[in-house]
């Protein structure tokens, strides 16, 4: 079931489900949606690698904002990958789920935001692909709202909670490491 802001502000408050919110998103949220803020850019150097039983990402190296009218702007190349970071972090309770969509305007300017699915027990901050398919340059500030999370309620019983390796998020897996 799709969680409605009343059910998000008590989550919030009670089980901190979101912490380093605007004041727009506190208190004048959208639909049954929070949007979330653009922190950091990077890019990717190196090689990466997924098996059965290791793996290993690339070396993250983080893009500096330029300063335009006292504003941090990112200019994200035509036909290149970058990886972001949120602002805000996300402390999932063992009975709620998330997913991550783009806000408008990116499609309609031609980046691909590229995410996926948080499986309840994960915390920490949140890395989503962005990728510019179009032929121009497009620029985001910094603190930009980027992307919404919808969050949805899991029923029944869940074998485990999140465990993985990038628990309290992490940039990168620079070395091979053991999956768990």
């Amino acid at each position: 079931m799709l969680l409605g802001i009343s059910e998000i502000n008590k989550l919030i408050k009670e089980k901190n489900l979101l912490v380093n919110l605007c004041n727009r998103e506190l208190y004048e949220p959208e639909g049954t949606v929070i949007d979330l803020r653009l922190d950091k850019l990077f890019t990717l150097k190196g090689n990466g690698f997924i098996g059965i039983d290791e793996r290993k990402t690339p070396e993250t190296l983080e893009v500096n904002p330029n300063k335009e009218k006292n504003k941090k702007i990112y200019n994200l190349n035509s036909k290149f990958y970058y990886m972001s970071k949120t602002i805000e972090e996300i402390n999932l309770p063992d009975n709620i789920s998330a997913l991550f969509v783009p806000r408008t305007t990116l499609f309609r300017s031609g980046i691909i935001f590229i995410s996926g699915f948080t499986n309840p027990g994960y915390h920490g901050p949140l890395y989503f692909g962005l990728f510019n398919s179009s032929i121009k340059k497009f620029k985001i500030e910094k603190g930009a709202r980027f992307c919404s999370v919808y969050f949805l309620e899991v029923k029944g019983k869940i074998k485990n909670l999140y465990r993985g390796q990038w628990q309290g998020g992490r940039d990168d897996a620079r070395n091979l490491e053991k999956q768990i």
